[in-house]
């Protein structure tokens, strides 16, 4: 009887000390999304996390299974996050995204990587056959004009420094490979329908053009302008197509216990590969306006320039540029 009275009182002591708990959330809430130099709110933070710690302990014997054991336990556990959280240098930050993050994400995504160039590839074959068969249904994937030129003998990248500077160019390119790239990207929250739409028009556009300028003469040509710059750029086009179809399989069958926080997951965890498609998207857009459509590169420069671009890709996105932790 004087242990069940005893253990009364002190559930009606522990649990009049809600208030400490209420403000100890609301200083660690308060702390964690902001700096301070106040020594007075580091001390209260220590106090805090000692209290909670303490009150933890005794709320797990007297009330295990109390919606207050649940609350105090959140705290707590905030508290530990903020209290004993590492100084963020934004130097440490981008390397641990590069050596760590990214390559972790690739990691995630490799089946859906593999199926995004598959589709490409497929596509592109099939968009080749499909003009090397019927070649009046080129109409369905260029414009007039691009048509015009290329069986009046030309492609329609010749002479395009004499029109546009290349800074000027290569600003539009990657420009709007950004943009595409990240069109790619959201696509693919619909379902991943939008990764076949996209990859699937892009593959049949690209071996469209292929088949149409074969039947000119002009294949070598349009090799010769695309391999600097095409191995890198449709590379990316299949990695953004990739990473917007795990979103979207993210909603079809969630790993979360709800469906919006599944997709917050996986679109936080997909969206540090864009960082990586962004930055590889200017180098690609620099090649292009300075090295693409100069007549003075042989097709050997080319060849190096685009292989030994892709293989730093490949290590970039592998961490293989930076040293790994133990």
């Amino acid at each position: 009887m004087n242990d069940q009275l005893r253990d009364h009182a002190l559930k009606v002591t522990l649990l009049r000390r809600s208030d400490l708990w209420k403000r100890a959330a609301a200083r660690t809430k308060r702390l964690a999304n902001k700096k301070t130099d106040d020594p007075a709110d580091a001390s209260a933070m220590a106090d805090d996390y000692r209290m909670l710690a303490h009150d933890v302990a005794k709320i797990r014997r007297l009330l295990p299974d109390s919606r207050a054991r649940e609350y105090l336990e959140t705290a707590y556990a905030q508290a530990h996050a903020t209290l004993h959280r590492p100084a963020w240098h934004p130097g440490y930050a981008v390397l641990a995204l590069f050596r760590d993050e990214i390559p972790a994400v690739v990691h995630w995504l490799r089946p859906h990587i593999i199926w995004a160039t598959a589709l490409f590839i497929l596509t592109a074959i099939a968009g080749y056959s499909m003009i090397h068969t019927y070649p009046d249904l080129i109409a369905l994937f260029a414009s007039p004009e691009l048509i015009a030129t290329v069986e009046r003998g030309q492609l329609w990248t010749e002479g395009l420094l004499n029109v546009v500077p290349s800074s000027v160019l290569s600003l539009q390119i990657l420009t709007n490979n950004i943009v595409v790239s990240l069109f790619a990207y959201c696509a693919g929250f619909l379902f991943g329908l939008g990764t076949l739409y996209i990859l699937g028009l892009n593959g049949l556009m690209l071996g469209a053009v292929f088949a149409f300028t074969g039947q000119h003469g002009l294949s070598y040509d349009l090799f010769r302008f695309v391999v600097a710059h095409g191995c890198v750029e449709i590379s990316v086009m299949c990695l953004s197509g990739a990473a917007g179809a795990a979103v979207g399989e993210a909603l079809i069958r969630p790993t979360a216990p709800s469906r919006t926080e599944s997709f917050q997951r996986a679109a936080m965890q997909s969206g540090r590969l864009i960082v990586a498609c962004v930055l590889l998207l200017v180098g690609a857009g620099i090649i292009e306006g300075y090295v693409s459509p100069n007549p003075m590169f042989p097709l050997w420069t080319r060849i190096v320039i685009g292989v030994s671009y892709w293989i730093f890709m490949l290590a970039l996105l592998n961490g293989w540029l930076f040293a790994r932790r133990p």
